[in-house]
């Protein structure tokens, strides 16, 4: 029987494309992702969320421990707060929000400009982070931040640090107290007409509490300052030119109607401290 023979090099085409294959992989996946053949970041998120870096990061804090990012004041990130009793229990607070969104599928992300989630506070204390346009605030939960009515929201990056413009973090401010319905626990109800806004700052060991923000005001809106201090000292509105002697120990009110368009700043003459910013639309 005749012998079959296997012609040379017969099975080098076959051997060939398995090594062009298998190096087509290779470099194929270490071109992704900078040069790495599996990815590292968390699942579903992109490179850029993973390591976006918005912005400039300042030494300076939100007065909780998160660090400012300050961004252009041209298309930067803003927020204005409504409160509202709710039937049942505590209050309902809307954000509205502009070059901004809610991201909370990439938290803990990179800080990429418009994107993030927002906090509250009470009095200046840390109260809830929250993720949507709506939030309901319970009762309980504001007797267990140790009461209050000056309500504060800002928006914080993926990254936890605070958007800030000209220094000072975005936020806005609304009042518990002020809202319809029902008093907040503790407060006696009043029957004089009800500032739009109402600002509560307390100024402490040359500290102002909650940190200086910014906070949009509706042009024709009342404004109300609620300003403590340990210290002598006087409250200027600049812009507005609106006084008043700050008394130590004691509570001043300041109440005016913002009638101008612009940015305006809230400082104490004496000590020279930037308040709080009053951006008039």
């Amino acid at each position: 029987m005749k012998r079959l023979r296997r012609r040379p090099g017969a099975s080098r085409p076959v051997v060939t494309a398995v090594t062009l294959l298998t190096a087509g992989a290779l470099v194929f996946g270490a071109s992704a992702c900078g040069g790495r053949a599996t990815t590292h970041h968390k699942p579903g998120t992109s490179h850029e969320q993973a390591h976006g870096n918005t912005g400039r990061l300042l030494a300076a804090d939100d007065g909780s421990g998160n660090r400012l990012r300050e961004v252009e004041a041209e298309g930067a990130p803003a927020v204005t707060v409504a409160v509202r009793r709710d039937s049942e229990d505590g209050w309902n607070v809307h954000l509205s929000v502009r070059n901004f969104r809610f991201t909370p599928d990439s938290v803990g992300g990179g800080a990429l400009l418009g994107r993030g989630h927002a906090r509250l506070f009470l009095d200046g204390r840390p109260l809830a982070r929250v993720y949507g346009s709506w939030y309901h605030l319970p009762d309980a939960l504001v007797r267990g931040a140790g009461g209050g009515t000056g309500l504060t929201a800002g928006l914080y990056a993926d990254d936890h640090t605070a958007w800030a413009v000209n220094g000072a973090p975005v936020r806005a401010a609304a009042s518990l107290a002020a809202s319809s319905g029902k008093p907040a626990p503790g407060t006696t109800r009043s029957e004089e007409p009800r500032p739009d806004t109402v600002l509560e700052i307390t100024l402490s060991r040359g500290k102002v509490s909650p940190a200086p923000g910014r906070t949009e005001i509706k042009k024709g809106g009342t404004v109300q300052l609620r300003v403590r201090s340990d210290r002598d000292d006087e409250l200027h509105v600049h812009g507005y030119d609106k006084k008043a002697q700050l008394l130590a120990g004691r509570t001043v009110t300041l109440t005016f109607t913002a009638d101008r368009n612009g940015l305006f700043e809230v400082e104490t003459h004496g000590a020279g401290l930037l308040l709080t910013q009053l951006v008039v639309r």
